[in-house]
């Protein structure tokens, strides 16, 4: 599960980039999921109804009218994904980003970027991801004009990752992993956080993902509303706006 189903930045990058080479600050400007001038025009096409781990913040179903981590209102296959994206691209030639949930917990979703990438070539693609299973994908996203990857990263530490995951051992092992790997592919990463039981923690995650040259750190707002999340059953409050700062 995750905060949202694309790779949505929060706030103003531009003093966080500053440390970065030229050539990146200039992929990430132009890049609608980190620039805030950009951000106006892309949209995004949920397309992976699976997920292979269950957040306690997240409750994974479908509802036009909500905004929760985790739900959404239209879940396409790659075959309408691909037809929606041409669409759109040929109404607004500016959209230029399909963004799914977890593509990675979904083999056939794959081909949606397989498709995408021979048939919409100009079109810029981008993977939001819990990071389970990023290491066994990183070739295959390599191959697929997919040069920007957000890593939903909540802990380093397994015992506070208990809290929020079931099985978290194994994900934070991947999610580093994984990390290392895009980097080291020269594939853009940026790593989201939900803040909660973890908070203190956040500093050392912030340090670990930063010096393995994730460009982005980004702590976002968690909705722990009660409908069928852990969190929202537990009591967890949601952060007050100046602990987000």
């Amino acid at each position: 599960g995750q905060q949202s189903a694309g790779c949505s930045s929060s706030g103003s990058t531009n003093d966080q980039l500053s440390h970065l080479p030229e050539h990146i600050r200039e992929k990430v400007h132009n890049h609608p999921c980190y620039s805030e001038e950009a951000h106006h025009y892309f949209a995004r096409m949920h397309v992976a109804p699976a997920c292979n781990i269950q957040c306690h913040y997240c409750n994974r179903k479908y509802d036009a009218n909500e905004s929760r981590p985790g739900v959404v209102s239209e879940v396409l296959s790659p075959e309408q994904a691909v037809n929606k994206v041409k669409a759109v691209a040929a109404t607004i030639p500016q959209m230029t980003v399909l963004g799914p949930g977890d593509p990675l917990a979904n083999p056939r979703t794959l081909e949606t970027f397989r498709m995408l990438s021979e048939q919409a070539p100009d079109i810029k693609l981008c993977v939001s991801t819990n990071g389970l299973a990023l290491p066994e994908c990183v070739e295959e996203l390599a191959k697929h004009n997919i040069d920007h990857v957000t890593i939903t990263i909540n802990c380093v530490d397994p015992e506070i990752g208990a809290k929020i995951y079931p099985e978290q051992q194994i994900l934070i092992e991947q999610q580093q992993k994984g990390l290392e790997m895009l980097v080291a592919r020269g594939i853009l990463v940026k790593v989201n956080s939900i803040p909660g039981v973890n908070d203190e923690h956040l500093k050392e995650v912030s340090k670990i993902v930063k010096a393995k040259a994730a460009f982005l750190h980004n702590v976002m707002p968690l909705i722990a509303e009660p409908e069928g999340t852990f969190y929202g059953v537990m009591g967890q409050r949601s952060p007050e706006p100046e602990e987000l700062q």
